[in-house]
């Protein structure tokens, strides 16, 4: 396809039971499009032996496919990326979740669509064309459209859908925006796009099916959404 080489970022935290299948499909959509990549996991001391799975799908796939680059406490996504980006032999850089949420199937259409117009950014989104969000209850998926229409409102992001996290970067892009990024958690992924468009860097949309987490517990709570506010206000403020 191309001389480009894709590092996909993993950052895992008790994700023992979805890791084997979320790198199966990876391993099986990447051989099947002909892509050049790599998978970097980044474990957080997850308690309930994610690292030993990991260790155990790296003797499967090979050490050239499957990095392992842990940390031993939970220091944040954004810190996770930093982390991984320094350990990352591509010069694309590809972010989702471990938890089967992303279905590895949309990586060849993000690098297809990045190949044809050069963007900067390619972001998978759940509110255009054949993208959608399964498994979620009404509350749920009100509280995520709510979100993303008061962050379209205040922010004006020329994006459908900001709060998503599957997402292909060039790596020096990623690079930059992490290095302006002020925001952890939930709200990272907004900021991102934020600060991607204050660059005036390219961005991309790829619709999506998105399943909510198969195995283990949501991160999204109560106290989550208040942050998100708090965080919103703050990035209209300042951008």
């Amino acid at each position: 396809m191309s001389t480009n080489k894709y590092s996909i970022l993993l950052p895992t935290y008790n994700e023992k039971d979805n890791l084997p299948i979320i790198i199966w499909l990876i391993v099986k959509y990447m051989k099947e499009a002909n892509i050049d990549y790599e998978v970097i996991i980044i474990d957080d001391g997850s308690p309930d032996g994610t690292l030993d799975v990991a260790k155990q799908l790296q003797k499967i796939y090979g050490e050239d496919r499957i990095l392992l680059r842990p940390r031993p406490s939970k220091l944040g996504l954004g810190t996770a990326y930093i982390h991984g980006i320094e350990h990352a032999n591509g010069n694309f850089i590809i972010i989702m979740d471990a938890d089967l949420s992303h279905h590895p199937k949309f990586i060849p259409q993000f690098i297809m669509l990045q190949q044809v117009t050069n963007f900067d950014i390619v972001t998978g989104t759940r509110y255009k064309g054949t993208g959608g969000v399964y498994g979620w209850d009404f509350k749920r998926k009100l509280i995520s459209r709510g979100a993303n229409f008061l962050s379209q409102v205040l922010l004006r992001p020329n994006v459908s859908d900001l709060t998503g996290s599957f997402r292909l970067y060039k790596k020096d892009v990623l690079s930059e925006l992490i290095s302006r990024c002020t925001s952890k958690g939930y709200v990272f992924q907004m900021e991102m796009i934020v600060r991607a468009r204050q660059l005036n860097y390219s961005v991309g949309e790829v619709p999506i099916s998105f399943v909510d987490r198969v195995y283990g517990q949501s991160k999204l709570g109560g106290s989550e959404i208040v942050q998100f506010a708090k965080n919103l206000l703050y990035l209209f403020a300042t951008t």
